[in-house]
């Protein structure tokens, strides 16, 4: 052999070699990402081949799947979409997925390796399609919706004793099933929700921090009872009215100029609203005493999963003291998504203890069989029994006497808050009504609720957290205990 064929074989060999290793390691070490890489069409492919499994609620499945006659063989369907939006979240052959159908997709669309019996897994054959079993109560996620109606806002109802979230709604919702394709009429109503200015695909309830308001009261009052500032809710506290914030020439007044807030004790000052009582109440305790707190509660957590990510709900840091004053009635930069509202008021109706939130009980093989079960977890003892117990006996002051009275049920003991948080240049924006609450049937059946109307259609001097809010608690709470005959 000549030399120049001598090393144009060499060459040719090397260019096999190279070739045959880069085969190899595409195959082996990125195999498995440019299988699960969304721009690979195969992947749609796969995941829409056959029917997918269902979200379900109350026993009934709230997704299904309907067969098409493109590539992509089959796409979602949803029963009653807008309602459940906020829980399932969105699968489209289009753009992707979210919530519950994108964190357990594997699950649902047969992929998952626990679904596969032994000859599956070695041809890689699609398995059975499984189940994802939601803790969400369909007669609380409905009393939700209907309650906000045609109003902007969100609503969270939660088991005390266990975590399990019973209803998620946010308004206004969106259909998922309406660009669950790849058609024109998809795209059209995809492109329809992304310029719409009221947001509807915004997952109010786990998504949207909002400042909490009069809410945030009784969080500064369990801080209060738990540094020992005050031993009890009936212990009348030490406050002027007005009240000067420090460091300023500035007098805060309340609402209710003829409130007895003066000096009152936290029971009365919960019922009244006082914003003097709880400003200098903060300011007593320090940002940092508060700051625990709130911690405790679930504030400043930015990694909160239901399993669907929470935004982060927070108390600031580094105020002075006329800002630290503010945040006492829930005002300055104090942020709260309604799900966090509902884990404080959860932890109190549960003698102090926070259970971890959670929206999905389960998931299924389809065949009934269990995947993995969500145990029920302590997020925090956020407050002595005690000190929840105080709380208790305020906040049903606030609904037999008091701001919230829109939320009582015969023969249910009930608690609440209600909260009107500004917004904003200059308070130049409609308020928010906020409603915080707990009601406890007795015999164990016990439910934590917070709603938040961002924009409703009353003019302003008629909202107030009682009047929006506090009715939307209340058809939420009667339907979580309507199982107990109350």
């Amino acid at each position: 052999m000549n030399k120049p064929l001598r090393r144009a074989s060499v060459f040719s060999l090397l260019l096999v070699l190279t070739l045959l290793a880069w085969v190899t390691y595409v195959q082996l070490a990125r195999g498995d990402s440019l299988r699960e890489d969304p721009r690979n069409a195969r992947v749609a492919i796969s995941e829409y081949a056959g029917p997918l499994g269902d979200i379900i609620a109350g026993g009934k499945p709230v997704t299904g799947s309907a067969a098409t006659k493109g590539d992509l063989k089959y796409k979602r369907t949803y029963a009653d979409g807008k309602l459940w939006a906020p829980v399932t979240g969105y699968a489209s052959q289009s753009y992707g997925s979210t919530q519950l159908e994108a964190l357990q997709r594997q699950v649902l669309d047969g992929s998952d390796s626990r679904l596969k019996n032994p000859l599956e897994a070695v041809t890689r054959e699609r398995s059975k399609s499984g189940d994802v079993i939601t803790t969400i109560n369909p007669a609380v996620q409905k009393a939700a919706y209907e309650g906000l109606g045609n109003k902007t806002g969100a609503a969270v109802a939660m088991d005390p004793t266990t975590g399990a979230v019973l209803g998620l709604a946010s308004t206004p919702s969106y259909d998922p099933g309406s660009f669950a394709g790849s058609s024109s009429a998809d795209q059209k109503a995809w492109t329809a929700l992304q310029k719409d200015d009221k947001q509807p695909m915004l997952n109010r309830a786990l998504r949207q921090t909002y400042p909490p308001g009069s809410t945030f009261k009784v969080l500064v009052a369990a801080a209060a009872l738990e540094n020992g500032l005050y031993s009890s809710v009936g212990e009348p506290t030490k406050s002027p009215d007005p009240y000067r914030l420090p460091g300023t020439v500035t007098d805060m007044h309340n609402e209710n100029r003829s409130a007895p807030c003066e000096n009152a004790t936290i029971r009365t000052a919960l019922q009244y609203s006082c914003n003097t009582v709880f400003a200098k109440m903060a300011v007593d305790l320090g940002q940092s005493k508060v700051a625990a707190e709130a911690k405790k509660l679930g504030f400043d957590n930015a990694k909160l999963d239901i399993p669907v990510r929470a935004a982060k709900s927070t108390y600031p840091s580094g105020m002075n003291d006329s800002q630290t004053a503010l945040t006492g009635m829930g005002q300055f930069d104090v942020t709260a998504t309604p799900l966090q509202m509902a884990m404080v008021s959860s932890a109190i109706a549960n003698d102090g203890r926070l259970m971890t939130p959670y929206e999905v009980d389960r998931t299924t093989d389809g065949s009934a069989s269990t995947l993995d079960q969500t145990s029920a977890k302590t997020y925090s003892q956020a407050m002595s029994r005690h000190t929840a117990s105080e709380l208790q006996s305020a906040m049903r002051t606030v609904v037999d006497q008091g701001t919230g009275t829109n939320a009582k049920i015969p023969g249910v003991t009930v608690g609440g808050k209600t909260g009107t948080a500004q917004h904003g240049e200059n308070n130049s924006a409609n308020p928010y009504a906020w409603f915080i609450s707990y009601a406890d049937a007795g015999g164990g059946h016990k439910v934590a609720v917070a709603v938040v109307v961002e924009d409703s259609d009353a003019a302003r001097a008629d909202i107030s957290g009682g009047g929006l809010a506090g009715p939307i608690a209340k058809s939420m709470m009667k339907a979580a205990l309507a199982d107990t005959g109350s």
